[in-house]
């Protein structure tokens, strides 16, 4: 993930907040949160939205300790009652955080001395002039304030005595009427109206002394506040100088570092003289901290100083450095079609639905599905729909889309390295709806097609056709007409590991673009499904990626870090670095597979820097501000009630009269399944089984008659264990509903069947060819794969399906 940036403490102000990781436990390891500093007190929630409402814990660093474990962790404790194990993104970071608590802690120490003090001898006209405008024009708000409350205050005196006056008058009158000889009635009236005029005037009385009170308040809080004002502005001073005397000695240390770095590059010249190690080297090896669990990343990052890139005009001998063709007008800007007009944005034509029927809350009955497997080949036990989401394998994978504006942005890049950040995040946005969907999607039959016609919308047309079933594969191709295609062909391999299930795809996925025939591809990580047998099912990416550029030798390669219990990294991390032909870096890619992605352009790398765990010198690359090219679209409302389906996956089952027989929309057990007609829907799947059974049974037979020698398969069950050979593999766990759920391999939008990997790469089981693709080789690749050969859409245009064959 990428680093959080915590904005620096401005001078005005006494608040310092920002992101920092704090560990929680041993299952979760260390978690973001949003940490507040104010007033002495450090505070955090787990988001920023929980400011106003929910506050998880709180330190008074009055008396708290502040201690630094490492390059970046660092401990604030209470004296038991409670310890925080913090952990900032970077070593700047965390130098920033520890020099704001220092401060805090002596500000609050200084505060809860003075707080026992009247402040008498303080007065507001004895108050130092402010250095700056901002002081003085708090100071004069404040006594502005209370001038206009002793004025409010003294009217409210005179409204008093005068209400006093004429109320003694008014008793004086009514006590010279009560002497006079009245009627007993007409006495009473006057005592009446007596007591009320008493009443009055004590009321006025009160609300007098309480207006007096405040006044009294305000004016005592008013020194505190004139203490406050000028303990912040000496902060602000020392602040001012700590920062300065920081830049200082931030340059000494760039000096010696570079003096440093020449003198053992001379000293490696000398064959004579061994390698020396300095007293800096001593140190970074002490203070090197080594984790078991947690892999060291290749290479570290560090904010680029833009004065320096400017004023360098060679680079410093001794220093393996290499600085952007561009560092003549660097800038932090953002990649060129980050600057796109919104505006040039088609509208959408047809008005999408944003709803489905919500998932019925039905139980699983295992005792019945085990009591309708008796007697029964394993081969032919259908999987009920309790473990699907109503959407197939070839919708899944058009899924992939969700982003294509990534593609669109990319094809109007000049520069090919700026066009290889925006295809890497396309790559990695692919995964991002996998993170709660642990549904399994329906496994196509042999021949079934999937269009995804937005052209209109979004200039593009996707067509998916499965084009095998033993193995299961899935061709993909789409053509847009804001200058890219898109093509793939996924089978996966898989391996069960007892708790966990490992699903590698196999394939490769292709980018074209014609602005410059840039040529793109690259290959899926491996996915991983925990918790199989026991617990709550949980998916995880992990591996490498080589997004590689046929046209010109750029490269990217991006590492999915792999979830660990004990790793303090922050989970679903990609990492990766865009490099051209000669292996120079130019952009450096961070972020979550989950949440977004950012860019930073490289202004130079060294190798000098700190050593690996392996040895091996990481390599050190200076860039500018962080800036994001991908985040992942917000949850429609509701999504846990919608099989937390994404926008687009909630319009990619919508019912559509124009498309082929085949489409997956026509599938009669999938729409059966989104409507919450379950049993009919598990009824009408086992009858499609059926019938691809009798019809694979019928290709085979014509396979026979036209081999010589010929090898008969059964026919692969969708949804069901159909190797002979995994069968005694399987057989024992076949029945538990976990082992059932595991089949689901949704994360990767492909196909899963239980298949022998070796025979991927064989020839078709029969005389089965697809209707829209064409088996060939790749010219890139060299692979055997399925590239669509036209004639689908003008098909639909004419309205003309008699090619198509009757699978439904």
């Amino acid at each position: 993930m990428s680093e959080p940036k915590t904005p620096t403490p401005t001078p005005a102000g006494d608040t310092y907040k920002g992101w920092v990781f704090k560990w929680t436990n041993y299952i979760k390891g260390y978690q973001r949160r949003w940490f507040v500093l104010s007033n002495g007190l450090l505070s955090y929630y787990r988001t920023q939205a929980e400011m106003g409402h929910t506050c998880r814990g709180t330190i008074n660093l009055a008396t708290a300790t502040i201690t630094v474990d490492d390059a970046c962790n660092f401990v604030i404790s209470n004296g038991g009652a409670q310890t925080y194990h913090l952990k900032a993104s970077c070593e700047v970071e965390r130098q920033r955080w520890i020099t704001a608590l220092e401060l805090a802690k002596a500000k609050a120490a200084r505060m809860q001395a003075e707080s026992d003090d009247s402040g008498d001898d303080f007065s507001p006209s004895s108050a130092p002039a402010a250095p700056g405008q901002g002081g003085s024009s708090q100071n004069s708000e404040v006594q502005s304030a209370l001038r206009t409350l002793g004025s409010k205050v003294e009217d409210l005196s005179t409204c008093n005595d005068l209400i006093s006056k004429h109320g003694s008058a008014l008793q004086r009158s009514l006590s010279e009427l009560d002497n006079l000889r009245l009627t007993g009635e007409a006495g009473d009236k006057i005592r009446q109206v007596t007591e009320r005029a008493t009443l009055f005037r004590i009321t006025s009385n009160a609300m007098i002394n309480a207006c007096r009170d405040f006044l009294a308040l305000a004016q005592a809080h008013s020194k505190r506040w004139q203490k406050a004002l000028q303990a912040e502005r000496e902060q602000r001073m020392r602040l001012e100088e700590t920062l300065e005397q920081l830049a200082k000695q931030h340059n000494h240390l760039e000096r010696a570092f570079r003096g440093a770095a020449q003198a053992n590059a001379t000293a490696d010249n000398k064959s004579a003289v061994g390698p020396r190690k300095g007293e800096a080297s001593d140190e970074d090896d002490d203070n090197e901290f080594f984790d078991a669990m947690e892999e060291a990343p290749e290479f570290i990052t560090v904010p680029a100083d833009l004065q320096f890139h400017k004023r360098s005009s060679s680079n410093i001998s001794g220093f393996n450095s290499e600085m952007c063709p561009d560092d003549q007008s660097l800038n932090d800007e953002p990649l060129a079609m980050n600057q796109e007009s919104p505006s040039q944005e088609m509208v959408p034509l047809k008005k999408r639905r944003t709803r489905i029927p919500d998932k019925p809350n039905y139980s699983l009955n295992l005792w019945s599905i085990m009591k309708n497997c008796i007697g029964k080949e394993l081969s032919k036990i259908p999987m009920p729909v309790n473990f699907n989401e109503p959407i197939s394998m070839l919708q899944r994978l058009s899924e992939d889309l969700e982003y294509h504006e990534l593609l669109d942005k990319a094809a109007k890049c000049h520069s090919s390295l700026e066009q290889m950040c925006y295809v890497a995040a396309f790559s990695v946005s692919s995964y991002s709806t996998t993170v709660y969907r642990t549904g399994k999607p329906f496994n196509p039959l042999l021949g079934e097609t999937y269009e995804l016609d937005r052209q209109r919308e979004s200039g593009y047309r996707s067509l998916c056709e499965q084009v095998s079933h033993h193995p299961p594969a899935a061709a993909h191709h789409v053509i847009s007409d804001r200058g890219w295609t898109l093509r793939q062909e996924i089978t996966v391999a898989s391996k069960f590991r007892g708790k966990y299930l490992s699903i590698m795809p196999l394939g490769t996925i292709h980018a074209e673009f014609e602005k410059g025939n840039h040529h793109y591809t690259w290959k899926k990580v491996t996915t991983t499904v925990h918790n199989i047998i026991v617990g709550k099912l949980w998916i995880d990416q992990s591996g490498e990626i080589d997004v590689v550029n046929h046209t010109t030798g750029d490269r990217c390669h991006l590492k999915f870090a792999p979830y660990s219990y004990f790793s303090r990294d922050v989970a679903r991390k990609v990492t990766g670095v865009v490099m051209d032909k000669d292996g120079k870096a130019h952009y450096v890619l961070s972020g979550t597979w989950d949440e977004k992605m950012e860019f930073s352009r490289v202004m130079q790398s060294s190798r000098g820097g700190e050593n690996g765990t392996e040895g091996k010198q990481k390599t050190v690359y200076q860039t500018l501000k962080a800036r994001e090219v991908w985040r992942r679209n917000s949850l429609p409302e509701s999504a846990e009630t919608m099989y937390y389906f994404t926008a687009l996956a909630l319009t990619l089952n919508e019912p559509d009269e124009s498309v082929a027989p085949t489409d997956s929309r026509r599938r009669p057990d999938q729409r059966l399944m989104e409507d919450g007609r379950w049993d009919e829907a598990n009824t009408e799947k086992q009858r499609l089984e059926e019938k691809q059974r009798s019809v694979r049974r019928e290709r085979e037979r014509e396979a026979a008659s036209q081999r010589t020698s010929s090898q008969s398969e059964e026919a692969v069950d969708e949804d069901s264990f159909t190797d002979p050979s995994l069968k005694s593999k399987y057989s024992s766990f076949c029945l538990s509903h976990r082992l059932l759920a595991f089949i689901s391999v949704l994360i990767i939008k492909s196909t899963f069947s239980a298949t022998n990997v070796s025979s991927l790469s064989g020839a078709p089981h029969d005389n089965y060819q697809a209707l829209w693709f064409e088996r060939c080789e790749d010219q890139i690749t060299g692979e055997q794969v399925h590239l669509y050969k036209g004639g689908y859409w003008e098909t639909k245009d004419r309205g003309t399906w008699e090619g198509c064959p009757d699978i439904f």
